[in-house]
């Protein structure tokens, strides 16, 4: 049996999550951390929380954020900032730290690069370098104001959240004289808009009220515009109440050169580079990443107060002397307390390695994205159905490059794989059918099972966890949940999302090399549970592959795009097997890469046991989960076929229409294999090796367990609680 000494620091984490060598994301973790439990903490502890308005107490964020650098965090060196490239994983990583203490004060750093990013990754680069270079605080002897912005997508009830493709902006041309650019007048009234306290400028969503204008577009609002820029009244949300939050009425002129990616003029109409939807897809295939790991931050900073609660619950009675079981162990002498803790660790654990690989993806995936724009500009193929066409044609090109990168490093053709990964368009369609799966998947799952998992923390302290002071602000972190599982679309949205790219041959084959992998990985680590996850994705893919052709009794088809209840249960079974997948990776990282750490030297054999027995009770909960949704999708959708007395079949499963009483009158089967159907004997096959699978999934949960009532803590929480 193993001894998990303490709790997993820096070294750990920079090895698993794969930023052991970047130096520059290891301080703006520290500057995070370092406001997060100081300037947070306290302004938590003191009851920031209780007004809806933006006070001068909150306002002490912005200065903080200014001062340790996190401000400038996602501009490129000449435009003041100080990491160059894409800055996906260095966001994720100080949302992580921020939301550890607490999600609204990460929201409040993240809401500028929010309002950016339409600018960053559709903008023309006047626009880019013009507002954010505007946004990085002012350096010695500047004399000028550090500018914020705000992302106005959402509108008025009752649109807010249902449909980002439903817009009440409107946008009309206010003057167009001959040989001068147009002024647009434009009316935007927005809803749950984060920043609005305190920002410069908008990026608003609208659309065409003027035939002289084509389509729906994104533009930017500054505040010294002519016209309205009218704040509106504070949201009265009761969560992330250190972020801003207001509805703003927005009604002004602007010229036509801040529309965002520019326009052109065709005969005599303007016609936007980019429509809204577009820049938005393009926003929202990174900026989900940050919101779903807030959720998961939030499991792993509860691990540490709930062991400190259940160790010193009975101190200081008459029946709890120093140096007794009751003393030392509290309600960790129990094992449903460990257990469950256990539990929430790894949800958290699995929530964490998946946004972060997506991250990761998404730094990979930009420079990739942007030359493959590039390309196809310089080749005229401006369509998207064009491009979707010449993608298609390199499909066993990008099929080769997936075998080759989840194979053996021993056993892949070194050479080949770098001229794949070197193909702008090879490497695009592999990463675009993996990144569509995966943000949406850390939205859907991490938010969505977070939040019920952050109940189970708030539980496991009792009446205690429901109070304003209770370590760690659990309660809190449990309401805010909520809001981080609506932000940048509600839980529908991002099934909604996974409907459309799940089916993917580029995302199935992906899936395929995965299950490879991970049987390979039940041979060769034991106790990491990659067999049952195999198992699960095996499973879950055949109920996909089957669910294309199937129909229920009725004749209509299962997979439908409007057949929800099909697609959206498979998205949360294809939800549930993304954690424990990139977690596994994580884990066969720490196992490569630990030994090379001299502070890992001593204790890795101890530490990488645990975060297998971790990785084993995901995975087995997650085929638990796949399992039952699949079996409820092959079988739900048609009535029980039983045989009749002439060998026929029954339509109804009628018990006086059976043979040899095989159906009991209360509607039960018998004889269960003289219903079975024949086409499904694979999917009963594969279900069947998913229970076979989970042996040992439960002794792995016990050693977790057990490891959790021996692990050291600090003496105290490293912020205030109250």
């Amino acid at each position: 049996m193993y001894t998990l000494r303490t709790l997993p620091g820096d070294d750990v984490r920079q090895i698993m999550w794969r930023f052991a060598e970047r130096f520059d994301l290891q301080m703006s973790v520290q500057s995070a951390r370092s406001i997060a439990r100081s300037t947070v903490a306290r302004l938590v502890a003191e009851g920031a929380r209780n007004t809806h308005e933006w006070t001068p107490l909150k306002d002490e964020l912005l200065a903080a954020f200014d001062q340790s650098g996190l401000t400038s965090l996602f501009m490129d060196p000449h435009q003041g900032g100080f990491i160059e490239g894409p800055k996906n994983l260095a966001l994720a990583l100080v949302a992580f730290e921020l939301a550890w203490v607490d999600a609204g004060a990460a929201t409040s750093a993240l809401a500028s690069c929010l309002a950016l990013a339409p600018i960053h990754e559709k903008g023309t680069t006047e626009q880019r370098d013009y507002y954010m270079s505007r946004c990085v605080p002012p350096q010695p002897g500047e004399d000028r104001q550090v500018w914020r912005g705000a992302f106005a997508l959402t509108e008025p009830l009752p649109y807010v959240g249902v449909d980002t493709g439903v817009l009440c902006g409107k946008a009309s041309v206010a003057e167009w004289d001959d040989g001068q650019e147009p002024m647009l007048r434009i009316d935007k009234r927005g809803r749950f808009i984060t920043g609005m306290d305190f920002a410069n400028f908008v990026t608003a969503a609208v659309e065409s009220a003027d035939d002289r204008i084509k389509g729906s577009f994104m533009v930017i609002l500054e505040d010294t515009d002519e016209g309205i820029f009218d704040r509106g009244a504070p949201t009265l949300k009761m969560v992330h109440q250190l972020s801003s939050t207001r509805d703003p009425v927005l009604n002004l002129t602007v010229p036509a050169s801040r529309i965002i990616g520019g326009y052109d003029v065709v005969d005599g109409v303007i016609v936007p580079k980019y429509n809204h939807s577009e820049i938005i897809g393009s926003v929202f295939h990174r900026t989900r990443i940050p919101v779903g790991l807030m959720t998961s931050a939030k499991l792993l900073s509860a691990v540490e107060p709930v062991i400190r609660y259940h160790r010193n619950r009975f101190r200081g009675g008459d029946s709890c002397t120093e140096g007794s079981p009751r003393f030392d162990k509290g309600i960790q002498a129990n094992e449903d307390a460990l257990q469950r803790l256990a539990d929430v660790w790894a949800s958290g654990e699995a929530g964490v390695s998946l946004a972060l690989a997506a991250a990761r993806l998404a730094d990979r995936f930009d420079p990739v994205e942007k030359a493959k724009e590039a390309h196809f500009e310089a080749q005229g193929v401006t369509s998207v159905r064009k491009q979707m066409a010449a993608l298609r044609k390199i499909k066993d090109q990008v099929f080769e490059l997936i075998d080759l990168e989840y194979a053996p490093a021993a056993e892949r053709d070194q050479a080949r794989y770098d001229e794949l990964g070197g193909d702008t368009l090879v490497s695009y369609a592999y990463m675009e059918a993996l990144a569509g799966v995966l943000n949406p998947g850390v939205k859907l799952w991490n938010t969505g099972e977070g939040a019920n998992k952050m109940r189970e923390a708030v539980s496991l302290v009792g009446g205690y966890g429901i109070t304003e002071d209770c370590p760690g602000f659990l309660m809190q972190k449990w309401s805010d949940c909520q809001l981080e599982a609506t932000y940048e679309g509600p839980e529908a949205v991002q099934r909604r999302h996974l409907t459309m790219t799940m089916p993917s041959e580029v995302f199935q084959h992906i899936l395929s090399a995965w299950i490879k992998q991970m049987r390979c990985a039940g041979k060769e680590v034991p106790g990491l549970g990659g067999y049952v996850l195999a198992a699960a994705m095996d499973l879950w893919q055949w109920t996909f592959n089957h669910l294309q052709t199937a129909k229920d009794d009725e004749g209509r088809k299962l997979y439908h795009n409007k057949r929800q209840g099909v697609t959206f249960p498979m998205a949360d079974a294809l939800g549930w097997l993304l954690g424990p997948y990139f977690l596994a990776t994580d884990v066969m990282e720490l196992m490569e890469k630990g030994p090379m750490s001299p502070t890992l030297a001593d204790g890795l054999e101890d530490l990488v046991a645990f975060y297998k027995d971790l990785t084993h009770m995901q995975a087995a909960r997650a085929a638990g989960e796949v399992a039952r949704i699949c079996s409820e999708l092959v079988y739900g959708f048609n009535l029980c076929t039983c045989p009749t007395p002439d060998g026929g079949i029954a339509e109804k499963c009628d018990p006086e229409a059976m043979s040899n009483n095989e159906c009991a009158q209360d509607g039960t089967l018998g004889d269960q294999s003289k219903c079975a159907r024949e086409d499904l004997a694979e999917f009963r096959r594969l279900k069947a090796t998913i229970d076979m699978c989970l042996s040992g999934s439960r002794l792995a949960k016990d050693r977790a367990g057990n490891a959790l009532a021996g692990v050291m803590i600090p003496e105290a929480l490293d912020y205030p609680i109250g």
